[in-house]
């Protein structure tokens, strides 16, 4: 009796061991897949960033990217601590797991209040740093940043291409233009001053909107990823506790 029972103990933890074998070689692929949706966030369009005041984006990226590398060495440690049957070694993958966990519902957290406060945002700053920085001296990434804005998703200032017959641009860079060349359809040197909608991205709309929804689209894709993750690592520390217990239960 006691015999079957050893071998019943012994073809489970064989069991929970490939289990979380194979876990932890999913575990480190998605990690690879965590940091590579953190950095293509940050650089696709790195620009638009320098067009935000706050720094929330920014910061949930980082923190995925940086959960992606531990999640990376963790799925080695992992695959260590389950071939060695260490039970010091599951307890310190628990604890990363579990502190991965909290570092991605973290992430998702931020993307989700700064989902909130995003359109706010966008209404208050963007005219400004828009018709204030264009152009002028030590703006040089503001201005590569407009520009592409503009070009990329084919609008033209920020409520519309009115805004540009306000601010600093305008009285000081224009140059007869009564929008910058990014504006047009096709761009060419001193293209902005004719503003006709043949033209220019007059009837497009401005680019508030059009930026919302890139950013939103990039924080859905942050948020959908940091809890689709945490989701796979709570299967992960269900089995870490499972082959802690059977080999706990072997020893005596």
């Amino acid at each position: 009796m006691a015999d079957a029972e050893e071998k019943t103990n012994s073809c489970g933890t064989v069991c929970l061991k490939y289990l979380l074998f194979v876990f932890n070689l999913l575990f480190w692929l998605a990690g690879g897949a965590v940091m590579a949706v953190g950095i293509w966030t940050l650089v696709d369009k790195s620009d638009y960033i320098s067009l935000l005041s706050s720094n929330t984006y920014m910061v949930a990226a980082f923190i995925l990217i940086g959960a992606g590398a531990v999640v990376v060495f963790t799925g080695i440690l992992g695959c260590c601590a389950t071939i060695r049957e260490q039970r010091s070694l599951l307890i310190v993958f628990f604890i990363l797991l579990l502190l991965i966990f909290l570092l991605e519902i973290t992430a998702g957290v931020l993307a989700y209040v700064y989902y909130q406060e995003l359109n706010a945002e966008l209404r208050a700053d963007l005219k400004e740093r828009m018709v204030e920085n264009y152009q002028q001296p030590g703006q040089e990434h503001i201005t590569r940043a407009i520009d592409n804005l503009q070009q990329d998703l084919k609008c033209c200032g920020s409520n519309s291409s009115a805004d540009w017959q306000d601010g600093a641009w305008i009285q000081t860079y224009a140059d007869r233009r009564l929008v910058p060349d990014s504006c047009c359809k096709t761009p060419s040197v001193g293209c902005g001053v004719r503003d006709h909608p043949s033209n220019i991205y007059k009837v497009e709309g401005g680019c508030i909107s059009k930026l919302e929804e890139f950013i939103l689209q990039h924080l859905l894709i942050l948020g959908s990823v940091g809890l689709g993750i945490a989701f796979i690592q709570i299967v992960g520390m269900i089995f870490t506790c499972c082959l802690y217990r059977s080999l706990k239960e072997e020893i005596y």
